[in-house]
């Protein structure tokens, strides 16, 4: 493709060639595999980088023309360069997941409802009474356990369980841990993305909610009852304890674990490796273990 038929689709500030290029590859600013045709993104953080380049097309915010040109490269100005570069992806050279359509190596029950244009992949397992959205792909070998309803348009990667029971016991008269039932659901509301090999469990009574737009990552934990709130980021290898409340746009770091029963506020971000005990209010960021609100 061209320049011109990039801008055409993805109208940019301006641009400024040094020479004629047709695109055919992206590649990362550091990339030693930069050729001419080859498209790439800086941020403002890395516009020193620029004039080690030999060759390319570099989308850049304007900033970039605060220094000296460099003639080697076409520059693409733009007001949002990894924006810019995400929907120039999506639209050039993103393929998208593969469409199944149904598998026929899939197991699903006669009462599950599926939607419009739903993609099951391998090997998955849709049990009794659930409803699955228009538009979801669900990847090889998850399973989704009775009375999970999904919305629209989700994306659930492979290796996934959810709706299992979750980690609840009680000790009897004799002092036995017994299984507390699960007798809840899962409901994923429209827009979740959920990685790889990560568990959902069910409410002991209501539903483990994961809200419109929430990102779950991969080894993720989700317990019983839990509530994750409307575009938030919950990232890998993060646990979330039962019944626990997380608001909207938080963003919950790698390694996180959180008590069961706390509340994170809205607009918070839970740092990498933090041990969360207590609740935390709106707008705050919250590192360490235990968990203290940064300075």
């Amino acid at each position: 493709m061209t320049l011109d038929e990039i801008i055409g689709k993805l109208p940019a500030i301006k641009i400024i060639t040094h020479y004629k290029a047709d695109i055919d590859n992206v590649v990362q600013i550091d990339s030693e595999l930069i050729k001419s045709e080859s498209i790439l993104w800086c941020n403002d953080k890395n516009l020193h980088l620029i004039t080690s380049l030999k060759t390319g097309n570099l989308i850049c915010s304007e900033k970039a023309l605060e220094s000296d040109l460099n003639k080697n490269i076409n520059y693409i100005i733009v007001k949002n360069p990894r924006s810019f570069f995400r929907e120039l992806i999506l639209n050039f050279f993103y393929k998208g997941h593969k469409h199944y359509g149904i598998s026929k190596l899939s197991r699903i029950h006669p009462s599950a409802k599926l939607g419009k244009n739903v993609s099951v992949a391998n090997y998955v397992t849709i049990e009794e009474n659930c409803v699955i959205g228009d538009n979801t792909y669900i990847g090889h070998n998850t399973v989704l356990l009775e009375n999970t309803i999904i919305g629209n348009n989700v994306i659930i990667g492979n290796n996934n369980t959810i709706g299992g029971t979750g980690f609840g016991y009680e000790k009897n008269e004799s002092g036995a841990y017994q299984l507390m039932p699960h007798i809840g659901n899962v409901v994923i509301e429209e827009n979740v993305e959920i990685g790889n090999n990560t568990c959902i469990d069910r409410g002991v009574l209501g539903s483990t909610l994961i809200k419109k737009n929430a990102k779950i990552d991969n080894l993720v934990h989700i317990a019983h009852g839990v509530v994750i709130g409307e575009n938030s980021l919950i990232i890998a290898n993060a646990m979330i304890g039962g019944s626990t409340i997380i608001g909207d746009n938080v963003w919950v770091a790698p390694s996180a674990s959180l008590i069961n029963k706390i509340t994170i506020g809205d607009n918070s971000l839970v740092g990498m490796g933090a041990v969360v005990v207590k609740s935390v209010e709106d707008n705050k960021v919250v590192l360490g273990n235990p968990a203290k609100p940064k300075l």
